[in-house]
């Protein structure tokens, strides 16, 4: 299944798409897809009462859609996730998942603006897959384990301000955290329908001019493995997002090429999971 979120922003409606692109209303069930609608989300009881006709038709057409999560209670970024990415960065390939931390904050729709923070020089984009998580996950023995608490998953863009990340102290954090930094979308697609998450590729252009075109398959830490590890270090709960690395072609891995500036347009997409569009701006 395919859970989207339509409407202004702070005001959007929870809907889910049909096998034929028609949007069915889910207000009736939840007030917004959060934590507590994934907790007990059964994918194939949604698809019967679709196909039952039980969920009211919507037109979402020429409607802003929103993250297909509403603001969760963390979004978790892992680092440095895929070789060639570490490669183009002069890093080593990490022994261990690098982690960081970005504030829910920063999550908007996949074609909301992005601003770039007031100080900010060098602006990166970074097409990834978003893991969003529907049960609570504490100490997972297994990759069975690890999959059995995922949703489903998404495309984000994990924008990153390198100035920040690497010359204001050493901090990752600093670099990830800006409001609009996570576009997330357009789907939440359940896991069911994805199938093996390590067989997705990943895309995005600037300006019309490609610069990622990467596969899941070339990550160095997989999305069971991910998600087990992070559960020793951190209680996962439902709605949470993890965001897990980004092939080679990031700006700062093509030495002369300008960082993002206003007025620049970024598309991008993962297979299955849908296409964004972002105009750069400035906070």
């Amino acid at each position: 299944m395919k859970l989207l979120r339509v409407g202004p922003q702070g005001a959007e409606r929870p809907a889910v798409l049909g096998q034929d692109g028609t949007a069915f209303d889910l207000s009736g069930r939840t007030p917004d897809i959060d934590g507590a609608f994934l907790a007990a989300l059964d994918p194939a009881e949604l698809a019967r009462a679709v196909e039952a006709g039980e969920l009211p038709v919507v037109d979402i057409a020429g409607q802003r859609v929103g993250a297909p999560v509403t603001r969760p209670g963390k979004v978790v970024g892992i680092g440095l996730n895929y070789r060639d990415h570490a490669a183009e960065a002069g890093a080593a390939i990490p022994a261990e998942p690098v982690v960081f931390l970005k504030p829910s904050n920063t999550v908007v729709g996949p074609n909301d603006e992005v601003l770039i923070p007031r100080g900010g020089e060098k602006t990166d984009y970074e097409v990834e897959l978003a893991i969003v998580i529907g049960r609570t996950a504490r100490y997972l023995d297994s990759h069975q384990e690890a999959a059995a608490v995922i949703a489903g998953y998404a495309a984000v863009n994990d924008v990153t301000e390198r100035a920040f990340q690497f010359e204001r102290g050493g901090q990752w954090d600093k670099g990830k955290s800006a409001e609009t930094f996570t576009p997330l979308g357009p789907w939440l697609v359940t896991a069911d329908e994805v199938g093996d998450p390590q067989r997705l590729g990943l895309r995005l252009w600037v300006n019309g001019e490609l610069r990622q075109d990467g596969s899941t398959a070339e990550m160095i830490f997989p999305v069971h493995e991910v998600v087990r590890y992070l559960s020793h270090f951190m209680v996962l709960e439902p709605g949470d997002v993890i965001v897990t690395g980004t092939p080679a072609g990031v700006t700062l891995g093509r030495p002369g090429t300008p960082f993002l500036k206003p007025n620049d347009v970024v598309e991008l997409e993962v297979d299955g999971l849908g296409r964004q569009r972002q105009v750069l701006g400035k906070a």
